[in-house]
């Protein structure tokens, strides 16, 4: 699927960031851990967000994962999900599904809006 992100799109969406950060940075700081981790297993983030929104992974699961570190990241990802904030969390990733999961979790980690306008491949 092709996601096309506006600058202004993405440009609010990293003030919803910043607002949780501001606001809500607990959520926030469990969110980088939970996006980093992605990145660090080579998960797709569109994976990770489906899972923290609870829809479908089927087209996002990780191909040839282990066992085990697959049910190390659903344990973290289930652990974020326990908070009591997570509703700020799924607020925002429910608002700007449209600027896709990948592209929120740049942001996050800092990524300039510029850099990510145009369309976004997302698997």
């Amino acid at each position: 699927m092709v996601i096309a992100s506006s600058y202004n799109e993405l440009k609010n969406a990293l003030t919803a960031i910043e607002n949780l950060n501001a606001k809500k940075p607990s959520i926030y700081q469990k969110f980088i851990r939970i996006i980093k981790l992605t990145r660090q297993f080579q998960y797709g983030y569109q994976y990770m967000g489906s899972l923290l929104m609870d829809e479908d992974t089927s087209e996002s699961h990780p191909k040839s994962q282990d066992e085990y570190v697959l049910s190390v990241y659903h344990r973290e990802i289930e652990q974020i999900k326990s908070d009591n904030k997570f509703s700020d969390l799924k607020q925002l990733l429910k608002a700007y599904k449209q600027v896709s999961y990948g592209n929120i979790s740049k942001l996050a980690l800092g990524e300039n809006p510029r850099a990510l306008v145009g369309p976004t491949i997302v698997r």
